[in-house]
């Protein structure tokens, strides 16, 4: 098969997948007989397009898939896709704001339709891009949350834990944001560090004898206080007890109450309690029984329960006001600034109100009943169990004590959202306000009519929170409820590829809904990787104008087509003008198309344990080098083993140079099979890089070259069996990190290396994943080898010195130090004449007196046969000297400044020793061959 001159990515990329998944080579296999491997795609939010996050740990998920589909597994990928709620709902919405248009002014059916629209549009979209990232995943069992089979896991879940008593309906405080109208958890809301005021207001007491002063960062509140709360040991109260104050602005009275959640030396020691805006308040209102005033409407305005003159206005408008009125009152003592922490909506930015609704809860530390898996025990309980039996482990080990931290600090989990685009809750109301919770309408009837209920039901407006049927996919994938062979088979999953910043949202989750719902954990180990950011270590976002798609990493972009990516829909110009001059900057010639392989190398190389990525262009451009590498090498081969007798050699015909390629060949597959097992991705990456870059091309190769031409017709066998038989391995050993190239390559040489490819394993992704030999490795001929560089460098650096041009040819004289030495010369000479491009190697007794430089090699003394001009070399080495020593002298100075070493990083000073170093072993080179010069 002739191979292209060139490695061009495109055509082979839009070729091999297109037979991939022709060929069904992705399908799950159901044998009994054989191990499985699963694993879950955390399925992307139907929202646009990948990032480089999705980038990142699909290169992971898909190594893995590889290595385990050549390693002879069932191997299932499931892939999906997810509604996400409210980022979806945002999307749309924002699409039909462009157009004029409000969601409620098409109706909730409409709406609805819009958003399918979306979802068929984005959710092609991020398949296509996974694809052409050479995600191996079975993509006959693709699926998306809100999908026939998923919905009705949905309902089937709801309804059998609404019959086990652990969810349950009730007004409780939620997280609220005003600008989506919806309830929120407590992971989707940022608090973030804000400058603020702290109010000093006087309430006075009810019965004229003074006032109590009270400190508060959040006066609109105050309308909505019932009572004010002291230590129950602060001296300073304790005759205040039970007293009553006047509620200033509202004419009502409320109690002084003592709790020992306040704070005495905060503050004044007096907390106002408003249990309707705020968690802690809440919590202190129900231990005093206390009942709740909400003066809030649910678009964060005043509402009935506040004065008249208060009522409408905006939250922070009456903020003003009431300091305003409070201050013409002669009730405000002061105000401080104060540093506050203010809890933000990660999705609108706007300000969270703690808000009384009736919501849906999960009921989180509720035991379970009997006929449950688990019964006695809370959902929580068990989910902690399994990490802590060792069911489920954590890569880094580390993220245990996390994971463990929030599951011992958890509160019932709200799962209903205000919103119209999700999974409708099963749940139907009657005139009365009775509920009747079904899988749907049909047994909604028949169970209401069961209880006595007559009349219209109405269906539940909410819908479920996203996470509630992510939780779900370990086993909604599977068949569930059906007890299914594929139940049997891939639940748990192997192993589940994560981000950090997803443990609570949807790991522990899963663990949770899993293990109550099959008694099985859904995943043996959570691999969890850092963050993808860019070179600078900042977070990708589009607001800071630093995100990279990496379909453009493949494909390549222009400037001024990234720009407009980079700038689209952002509403101010003065932020769109700075990211574009900020994009010129750093890519004047834009992005060039790297190919799907080196993006993948690239990725896998930063898989290191929990490090957060900073992601570098200049990397990508390296291992695109390697795969050009890697397809020139392979071209090499083929010029010299095509038509030519390959087969498997006798061993004793094997050369040393043979004996150490097969070693260290055996090596790797060593420290690869130990990267997968360590999900580090990055030793994996590294290994395989060093091995083929730095030892098959740049030495074996060369080595390989003089044995074709002057070796034996068996030795010649040997090493064309050789080349192939290490080519063939690496394409097996780096197939799971980079498919393409590899996959091209092998398609090539199988046939010549004895892989003549059989009907149904017709690709490399189908052949065995190399496997370590360990009585092929060689310390004997790792030795030679090793000795061999050393002599081939040693004569190099002497060419250098000399600054002889790669096309000069000179003779070596070599002076063995003993008769081993000589014994071995004779072997090395022939591979040391071609790799150091000499004339000959003069094996002698003694150099002969000469002015030219010498290099010794262990007891071996090598010297260039080169008439010098002793004056011109006098020369050079004088000038070369001077300069040295001003480049030592700056170093010196440098290094003994005080304020260099203490203020310079610790990197920048080493790299400074290393500099000092460097150059004062080079000078005493240059001292010694001057003075060899002097005495000529």
């Amino acid at each position: 098969m002739e191979l292209a001159k060139s490695f061009e990515p495109a055509d082979i990329e839009q070729y091999w997948r297109a037979e991939w998944e022709g060929r069904g080579y992705f399908a799950a296999t159901l044998d009994a007989d054989k191990p499985s491997f699963s694993i879950q795609l955390p399925p992307p939010n139907v929202t646009g397009t990948l990032h480089m996050g999705h980038a990142f740990n699909q290169t992971v998920m898909d190594g893995l898939t590889r290595y385990y589909r050549m390693r002879g597994h069932n191997t299932a990928w499931i892939p999906g896709t997810d509604h996400a709620g409210i980022a979806t709902q945002i999307v749309v919405e924002r699409q039909l704001d462009a157009q004029k248009i409000s969601r409620h002014d098409l109706g909730r059916d409409e709406f609805i339709k819009k958003v399918w629209e979306w979802k068929e549009q984005s959710g092609n979209t991020i398949t296509g891009q996974m694809r052409r990232m050479g995600a191996s995943a079975d993509w006959d069992r693709e699926y998306f949350t809100m999908d026939e089979a998923r919905s009705k896991t949905v309902s089937e879940v709801f309804v059998r834990l609404y019959e086990q008593g652990l969810i349950y309906r009730g007004k409780r405080l939620v997280n609220w944001d005003p600008k989506l109208g919806t309830a929120v958890s407590d992971l989707e809301v940022d608090s973030v560090e804000e400058d603020g005021s702290m109010w000093y207001i006087q309430y006075p007491l009810a019965d004229g004898s003074g006032h109590l002063t009270v400190a508060t960062t959040r006066p609109e509140t105050m309308l909505g206080d019932v009572a004010v709360a002291v230590d129950p040991t602060d001296e300073r109260y304790t005759h205040l007890h039970g007293k009553m104050l006047k509620l200033p602005l509202t004419g009502r009275e409320i109690p002084v109450i003592a709790d020992s959640y306040v704070d005495k030396e905060f503050g004044t020691g007096c907390v106002k309690i408003t249990p309707a805006h705020d968690f802690n308040d809440y919590a202190v209102g129900q231990r005093a029984g206390l009942a709740p005033i909400t003066v809030m409407t649910l678009d964060a305005k005043m509402n009935e329960n506040a004065p008249s003159q208060y009522q409408g206005l905006d939250r922070f408008a009456a903020r003003k006001q009431i300091v305003a009125d409070l201050e013409g009152l002669g009730l405000l003592e002061q105000v401080k600034p104060h540093k506050l922490m203010v809890p933000r909506g990660d999705r609108t930015g706007v300000v969270i109100e703690p808000m009384l609704t009736d919501q849906w809860f999960v009921a989180m530390t509720k035991a379970a009943p009997e006929g449950t898996f688990n019964p006695g025990k809370s959902i929580t309980e068990v989910a902690l169990e399994k990490v802590a039996s060792g069911e489920i482990k954590f890569v880094p080990e580390n993220w245990t004590s996390t994971y463990n931290q929030w599951l011992g600090n958890i509160q019932d989990w709200c799962i209903s959202r205000q919103l119209w685009w999700g999974h409708r809750i099963p749940a139907w109301f009657d005139e009365a306000g009775n509920i009747v919770v079904a899988r749907d309408e049909e047994e909604a009837k028949a169970k209401a009519a069961a209880q006595g209920i007559t009349g219209e039901l109405r269906r539940d407006e909410d819908v479920l929170d996203t996470w509630f049927s992510s939780a779900l996919v370990p086993f909604s994938t599977m068949g569930w409820p059906e007890q299914t062979k594929e139940m049997e088979m891939f639940l748990p999953s192997s192993v589940l590829v994560t981000g950090f910043d997803i443990i609570f949202f949807w790991v522990a989750r899963m663990v949770m809904m899993t293990a109550h719902f099959t008694g099985k954990v859904p995943f043996e180990t959570v691999y969890v990787h850092g963050l993808v950011r860019d070179s600078s270590g900042q977070k990708m976002s589009k607001s800071k104008g630093n995100t990279l798609d990496p379909i453009d990493l493949i494909d390549g972009i222009d400037v001024e087509s990234l720009v407009a990516k980079r700038t689209a829909g952002l509403m101010d110009p003065r932020a769109a003008e700075k990211i574009a001059k900020a994009t010129r900057k750093e890519f004047p010639a834009g992005i060039p198309a790297f190919g799907t392989d080196a993006v993948r190398f690239t990725m896998a190389s930063y898989a290191s344990l929990g490090r957060n990525i900073n992601f570098d262009l200049g990397r990508a451009e390296g291992y695109r080098n390697f795969c050009n590498k890697l397809w020139n090498a392979t071209r090499f081969v083929m010029m010299n083993t095509e038509g030519k007798d390959c087969g498997a050699p006798d061993e004793a015909d094997l050369s040393q140079a043979d004996r150490w390629i097969i070693s260290l060949m055996n090596r790797a597959e060593l420290e690869v099979a130990k990267g997968f097992e360590d999900y580090r991705f990055d030793n994996i990456a590294s290994t395989i890089y060093k091995f083929v870059w730095d030892e098959y091309c740049d030495w074996y190769l060369e080595v390989a070259k003089v044995t074709v031409q002057q070796g034996t017709e068996a030795q010649q066998r040997a090493t064309r069996h050789t080349l192939l038989r290490v080519l063939e391995v690496i394409l097996r050993l780096a197939h799971p990190i980079i498919p393409f190239v590899t996959e091209a390559l092998w398609q090539a040489i199988a046939p010549m290396a004895g892989k003549t490819p059989s009907a149904d394993r017709a690709s490399i992704m189908l052949q065995p994943y190399p496997i370590a030999n360990e009585a092929l490795i060689s310390e004997s001929a790792e030795g030679w080898m090793a000795q061999l560089k050393d002599l081939t460098n040693a004569t190099r650096n002497l060419r250098g010195e000399m600054k002889l041009s790669p096309s000069v040819r000179v003779p070596l004289i070599v002076e063995p130090g003993n008769d081993a030495d000589r014994a071995n010369m004779a072997g090395f000479a022939p591979f040391i004449q071609s790799l150091g491009k000499l004339a000959e190697v003069q094996i002698v007794d003694a150099l002969p007196e000469s002015p030219a430089a010498v290099s010794v090699v262990g007891t071996t003394k090598l010297m260039l046969k080169v008439e010098i001009d002793v004056a011109a070399e006098r020369e050079r080495l004088s000038k070369e000297i001077a300069r040295l020593e001003g480049e030592i002298g700056k170093a010196t100075n440098k290094l003994s400044s005080e304020s260099f070493v203490a203020r310079a990083p610790a990197a920048v000073v080493a790299q400074e020793k290393e500099r000092l170093a460097n150059f004062s072993a080079t000078l005493d080179k240059m001292r010694e061959q001057l003075g060899k010069l002097a005495a000529a």
